[in-house]
């Protein structure tokens, strides 16, 4: 269906946004916090990526205003698009409670969920170079690794709130990793979603 000859800008588009998505996702896991202005840097660098990627998502946008022809449906670019997005959202969100709540220390259901996000990004970024070949059928692995990723972060979810419930005896504290832990999973979700539109995008042009 597709001519492998030339690079669709719209694809092209896709992977950058990926790629910032990846960049944001990695910057947030690899960076060592050990106080609370560390915390405050943190939330200030994942604010400047959402805000980058919102001006990624007008971009395309507007490509798509201006545009003709698209290689794929108009409807799907732009999901693909927003619900990449949607992962940047939630990164940043999860490092604002962060530094709203001062928690200088994570334990490991945080560190589990995030691990599983990162390789999450890694692999909607494998996706679109993918997408970028039109070599969609070879897509649907990494669409399922996804899945797979935002199953066990569930299982996380699940395991993380009852053992916050038996350890933890401050109320507060309570409050707070469970929102955090649950601001994870909605990350998770968001890359199941990515994955999903993956599905669709095969379904309707393999």
């Amino acid at each position: 269906m597709f001519s492998p000859r030339k690079t669709d800008p719209f694809f092209a588009a896709l992977l950058t946004i990926a790629e910032h998505v990846q960049e944001a996702m990695h910057y947030a896991n690899d960076y060592k916090v050990t106080s609370v202005a560390d915390l405050k840097e943190v939330s200030i660098r994942l604010k400047k990526y959402e805000t980058d990627g919102d001006d990624l998502i007008h971009e395309l946008i507007s490509k798509l205003n201006t545009s003709f022809m698209t290689p794929i449906e108009r409807e799907d670019i732009l999901q693909l698009a927003i619900k990449m997005d949607d992962i940047l959202d939630g990164i940043e969100h999860f490092a604002a409670n962060l530094e709203m709540f001062s928690l200088i220390e994570i334990d490991e259901y945080v560190q589990t969920f995030m691990d599983n996000i990162v390789k999450s990004s890694d692999e909607i970024v494998k996706a679109m170079k993918l997408l970028e070949r039109r070599k969609l059928v070879e897509m649907r692995d990494h669409a399922v690794t996804i899945k797979e990723y935002e199953r066990i972060c569930d299982e996380v979810l699940r395991t993380s709130i009852k053992q916050l419930f038996i350890r933890e005896t401050d109320p507060i504290r309570i409050i707070q990793f469970k929102d955090i832990y649950e601001l994870l999973e909605d990350i998770a979700d968001y890359c199941q979603d990515v994955a999903n539109t993956i599905e669709t995008i095969i379904m309707r042009n393999a």
